[in-house]
C-alpha cells in the first residue's frame, strides 16, 4: 500500500474543502476502499474522515423512512422499523455481508463500492473501468459472474450492492450536502463508452442520508450465490408485490448481479400491473424485461436463473401454490 496522509474533518463542508485536493477520497468505514488500497487500484493521497460527521440516526415519519449516511448496516438491518415496514431492505443487508463487515460498512459508503470484476481489481491488467481505453479483457475471458443487462463492449462489470437492489425496489432518494437529491435509479449511469464514469455525483459530492416513501406492501430480498456464506450475489432480487382478489395491483422488482447498476425492472412491472396474479405471468414478466439481455457464453445461464428466481419470489409474495 503506498503512503498516503490522514484527515478527520470537523463538519461536512471541512470534508468537502478537505477531498477537494488532488487524489483525496472520503474514508467512512472503508471496508471497499481499503481492499482496493491494498490491491493497488486506489492509490490516494489523502483520506478523509467522515466517520464522526455523517448522520447515523434512522427516523420514520409519515413520509416514510429516513436513514443516515453514517448509520452502519448491522444497526439498520435489525432496527424494528426497518424490519417491519421495509422487511426487503432488512433481508439485502443480511444477505451482504458477514457480521463483522456489517458492523463496519456504513449505508452511504455501500452504496459507493466498486466493482469486485477481477480484472478491475488485478492492476496487472487492462481494464476501461480502472484505465480507460485499455480494454475489457472480461469479455472474452472471465465473465461468469458478470453482467447481462446494461452492459457494453466496453465494460460487463456488475453493480455489488445488495443494499442498492433493495432501496432501488423502494423508490429511494440519496441525499447529498448542499447538492441536489438524487433519485437512487438514477445514480448509478451505464457505462457505454465511459465506464469510468460510476455515479452521476459532481465531484466531491458527500453522501448524508437516504430516504425512502412508505412501502405498505410485502416485500422480500433472495440472493443467489456460489456458498451459503458471505459471497457477493450470482443474482438477486428485491421485489414487493399487492395482489387484490387474484389481480396485481402494484409490483416493484429490481434485480442484483446481472447489470452494472441495480437494474430496475420497469419492463416485467408493466406487464404484471393489472394482469393475474400466476406463476406463468410472473415468468412471462421477467422474459419480456430479460429480452435485452445480451449474455456472454458463460454467464448466458443467468436469463434461466433470473426467470426462476422472479418467478418464485413473486409466487411466495403472492401466495401461489407452485
Amino acid at each position: 500500500m503506498r503512503p498516503f496522509d490522514y484527515a478527520r474533518a470537523a463538519d461536512p463542508a471541512g470534508a468537502v474543502a478537505l477531498v477537494a485536493r488532488p487524489a483525496a477520497k472520503y474514508l467512512a468505514g472503508g471496508t471497499n476502499l481499503v481492499d482496493l488500497m491494498k490491491l493497488g487500484v486506489e492509490t490516494p493521497a489523502l483520506l478523509v474522515d467522515v466517520t464522526r460527521l455523517l448522520p447515523t440516526g434512522i427516523e420514520e415519519s409519515a413520509d416514510g423512512l429516513r436513514i443516515g449516511a453514517g448509520a452502519r448496516n448491522s444497526d439498520v438491518a435489525v432496527d424494528r422499523r426497518v424490519r417491519a415496514g421495509w422487511p426487503v431492505l432488512s433481508q439485502a443487508l443480511l444477505a451482504g455481508a458477514s457480521g463483522q463487515l456489517r458492523n463496519v460498512a456504513t449505508i452511504g459508503g455501500n452504496l459507493l463500492q466498486r466493482t469486485r470484476c477481477r480484472y478491475f481489481q488485478d492492476v496487472t491488467k487492462p481494464c476501461n473501468k480502472r484505465v480507460p481505453g485499455t480494454g475489457c479483457p472480461a469479455i472474452a475471458g472471465a465473465h461468469r459472474d458478470l453482467g447481462i443487462l446494461g452492459t457494453s463492449e466496453h465494460c460487463v462489470a456488475t453493480h455489488p450492492s445488495d443494499l442498492a437492489v433493495a432501496l432501488a425496489a423502494l423508490d429511494a432518494t440519496v441525499h447529498l450536502h448542499e447538492a441536489a437529491p438524487v433519485p437512487l435509479t438514477d445514480l448509478y449511469p451505464l457505462p457505454g463508452d465511459t465506464p469510468q464514469v460510476e455515479t452521476v455525483l459532481p465531484p466531491g459530492a458527500l453522501i448524508t442520508a437516504v430516504s425512502l416513501p412508505p412501502l405498505g406492501l410485502p416485500s422480500r430480498y433472495r440472493k443467489v450465490r456460489d456458498r451459503a456464506s458471505y459471497a457477493f450475489a450470482v443474482a438477486s432480487i428485491a421485489a414487493a408485490l399487492d395482489v387484490v382478489d387474484g389481480t396485481v395491483r402494484d409490483v416493484r422488482i429490481a434485480w442484483g448481479g446481472v447489470a452494472p447498476r441495480p437494474w430496475r425492472a420497469t419492463e416485467a412491472e408493466r406487464v404484471l400491473r393489472g394482469g393475474p396474479a400466476t406463476e406463468a405471468a410472473f415468468r412471462a414478466a421477467a422474459d419480456a424485461e430479460l429480452a435485452a439481455a445480451r449474455p456472454l457464453p458463460d454467464n448466458a445461464f443467468k436469463v434461466p436463473l433470473v426467470r426462476n428466481l422472479t418467478a418464485a419470489v413473486l409466487a411466495e409474495l403472492a401466495g401461489v401454490d407452485r
